[in-house]
């Protein structure tokens, strides 16, 4: 089987080693990636993206801050915002943002109220921007956030590593968003079952690095070439050609982003 083209719709480069960075960044021709959607954990983060992303264009920029951490304060709200609204010609789109349904489950005191609010706040701005956006929504956080995208008629929306019920799968697919597929969808029969139920019209790939992945990937460095064996899995499930998949994903993934895989590499 020929390999196609991919992109990762969402990792996080900055927070490999530098070595790490270097080697994926270096066998990224050969392993037919074209781009690479990083995304930010806070304003530092951003930066550390964008300074990548300013030595090799193939790495494409989210901005935002993840909602598994405290919540920011006023000031460092504001200051991401600002930073965000400056470099926005350097910014693909506002991500990792959404909610925080595994640090809620580690500590019961959290309240999900000022995650809620913090994610208005983003969402708002990714429309204000016309930037699509990267979300973490997973369960049942995932019903209120299409709540929220749906209250502001945000149509650009990628739920990254997405997991729900039945009634959600069909919540974001009749909305018209995305959803991305890791490596697990080879061994998680959860997420074999996403492939399953939702369009190929709406799949993105992605590997979520550097977090380490099971089977056989176990105790390997994330690496964006497993997108491979990724659409390998997703044609099995949909019973389609790779061919097919490589194309379809490829070419959507590329619009939903307004990618231009023109690369300068490092």
């Amino acid at each position: 089987m020929s390999k196609g083209f991919l992109i990762d719709s969402h990792t996080h480069l900055d927070l490999y080693e530098l070595n790490d960075q270097e080697k994926i960044l270096k066998e990224m021709k050969i392993s037919s990636v074209e781009a690479l959607i990083s995304v930010s954990f806070h304003l530092q983060s951003v930066k550390r993206n964008l300074d990548l992303a300013r030595r090799d264009s193939r790495v494409k920029v989210a901005a935002g801050f993840h909602p598994e951490q405290r919540l920011p304060s006023d000031g460092e709200l504001s200051n991401l915002q600002k930073f965000i609204q400056e470099h926005e010609s350097e910014i693909c789109a506002i991500g990792e943002v959404g909610l925080p349904f595994y640090l809620m489950r580690e500590n019961s005191a959290i309240t999900l109220s000022p995650y809620q609010e913090l994610l208005e706040v983003f969402i708002l701005q990714a429309k204000h921007l016309g930037k699509p956006i990267n979300l973490h929504a997973v369960y049942e956080h995932a019903p209120i956030v299409c709540d929220l995208l749906e209250k502001h008629s945000v149509k650009n929306a990628h739920f990254h590593w997405f997991k729900g019920d039945v009634n959600t799968i069909k919540r974001v697919k009749d909305n018209g968003y995305f959803v991305s597929i890791t490596p697990d969808v080879l061994y998680e029969e959860e997420i074999q079952q996403l492939v399953r139920l939702f369009p190929l019209e709406q799949l993105m790939v992605e590997t979520d690095g550097p977090w380490q992945f099971e089977g056989i990937f176990k105790g390997r460095m994330t690496h964006p070439t497993w997108m491979h064996e990724t659409i390998k899995k997703i044609a099995e499930l949909k019973k389609q050609p790779a061919s097919l998949v490589y194309k379809v994903i490829f070419e959507q993934t590329c619009a939903f982003y307004n990618l231009s895989t023109e690369s300068t590499e490092i």
